[in-house]
């Protein structure tokens, strides 16, 4: 068997193994000594694929044992063509590098192609945006998605433009902050005005009836996952009597589907706008002035802002902390409610 080919655009690294190699699986020991460069179910991929070889040898094998001393080379293939098309679809980018991109995401656009939004999607917009410079994610020329915002909740997401930024931003996103690297927050317009200027909503979710949405369910369900939501009432709004409101900021000890809303509507005070589980307050619209009560009928989705991401970035360890502002439809909408308190 011969040596992985090298051919033109493939890229071919090469690492000797050390004393530490002695004994352990071929996998194993690269995803370690290539310092998470890449997954090792991408590793294992390149293996079976005949893109490794050892002393000269083509390697199948993943688990293959190693002796210290052993020349492994690792050629790897050019991207493969990412399958959804590129689109040149606008883009709001508030930092872009080798690694990856950040974006203020408007309300409106999907994030990922699926049954019903095979184009016009956030991923169209960056396979043409990013072009060669997505290194590849698994082996395709394609953005990785490491989290994503409802089709119609604006603001800030990153993407990953190779493996092992994506890699290193799942694992922050998977630990939803705990080990203080992620930093996550939202603006929401909700009905009401919570009895604590602060409070911490922690409960289960789970699928609904409706399979495209989300409950709180019992912690002991199989589906069953565990949530929490931190929250802070930032204004309070009474127009008239009945119809209070209040612009919160939410911030995600984790990320479930969702998530604020479902929350927020369990304690009795779901989004303005959020047609799936807000449907029971529409009523309180109608008791509003007539110019605000016109704009909440108009309004075309939850409030629902993600104002605030901050991140360790994957290759330099920097503190990336990114911030916008609400957009103009949420703008304009607070603006009113602000507007139109009562003055008795």
């Amino acid at each position: 068997m011969s040596a992985p080919d090298s051919e033109a655009g493939a890229a071919l690294k090469e690492i000797v193994a050390d004393d530490g190699a002695d004994g352990a699986r071929l996998d194993q020991w690269l995803a370690a000594a290539l310092h998470g460069e890449f997954s090792r179910s991408r590793l294992q991929a390149l293996i079976r694929s005949g893109h490794v070889s050892v002393d000269g040898a083509a390697v199948s094998e993943p688990k293959r044992r190693l002796s210290p001393g052993e020349l492994i080379c690792v050629a790897l293939p050019e991207p493969e063509p990412a399958e959804p098309e590129g689109e040149d679809i606008p883009l709001d980018i508030l930092h872009e590098d080798a690694d990856l991109i950040v974006v203020n995401k408007p309300a409106g656009l999907v994030v990922h192609p699926g049954a019903g939004n095979w184009t016009g999607t956030l991923v169209n917009a960056l396979i043409h945006h990013c072009g060669a410079s997505l290194s590849g994610i698994g082996g395709v020329r394609r953005p990785g998605i490491v989290h994503r915002l409802d089709k119609d909740t604006s603001g800030v997401m990153v993407v990953a433009k190779n493996d092992a930024a994506h890699r290193a931003l799942a694992e922050a996103f998977a630990d939803h902050g705990r080990s203080g690297g992620l930093e996550r927050a939202y603006k929401a317009l909700v009905w009401g005005i919570p009895r604590l200027p602060a409070g911490r909503i922690e409960a289960a979710l789970g699928r609904a009836a409706d399979r495209t949405r989300r409950a709180v369910v019992d912690a002991g369900r199989p589906d069953a996952r565990e949530a929490a939501t931190a929250y802070t009432v930032l204004e309070r709004y009474v127009p008239a009597a009945g119809s209070e409101a209040a612009l919160v900021e939410c911030r995600l000890e984790t990320g479930r589907t969702h998530q604020i809303r479902v929350h927020m509507a369990h304690i009795g005070h779901p989004l303005v706008g959020d047609a799936d589980y807000g449907q029971a307050f529409r009523t309180k619209a109608n008791r509003l002035p007539e110019t605000l009560r016109r704009m909440v009928a108009a309004f075309p989705r939850q409030a629902l802002h993600a104002w605030l991401l901050a991140f360790d970035h994957p290759a330099t360890g920097e503190r990336m902390r990114f911030e916008t502002q609400l957009p103009d439809d949420m703008l304009a909408l607070v603006g009113q409610f602000r507007a139109s308190q009562r003055s008795d």
